[in-house]
């Protein structure tokens, strides 16, 4: 299994961002599949999550007004839509594969930084 994310940076309060999860190693068209973030010195922070044909998708409560979360099985690609970027999104950002009962295998992160 191999999720590397991009599209990262630095970005003013108010501003937007999309991240990109590449996916390989494994059925990517067949797996549920979760973002999650952590910010400094806290713990991680679940996101949103999509179910593999993208029929469903769910939010922290506090996000979904701002984040989407979306997916093309063809490229085995999860992306991460935020707009609206507030200082408190300021976190690294794990795609993530979404268990039954939890969380599987992760990304190494990019970082999001909110900052004017």
């Amino acid at each position: 299994v191999l999720l590397v994310e991009s599209g990262g940076g630095l970005v003013q309060p108010g501003g937007s961002l999309k991240l990109s999860c590449a996916a390989s190693g494994f059925e990517f068209s067949n797996t549920d599949m979760s973002w999650v973030r952590q910010a400094p010195g806290k713990g991680l922070e679940w996101v949103a999550a999509i179910t593999k044909a993208s029929d469903n998708t769910y939010y922290a409560e506090y996000l979904k007004d701002r984040f989407t979360i979306s997916r093309d099985n063809a490229k085995n690609t999860l992306y991460l839509q935020m707009n609206n970027l507030k200082t408190g999104d300021t976190a690294v950002y794990y795609c993530a594969i979404q268990l039954s009962n939890g969380l599987g295998e992760r990304g190494q992160g990019t970082q999001v930084t909110v900052s004017s």
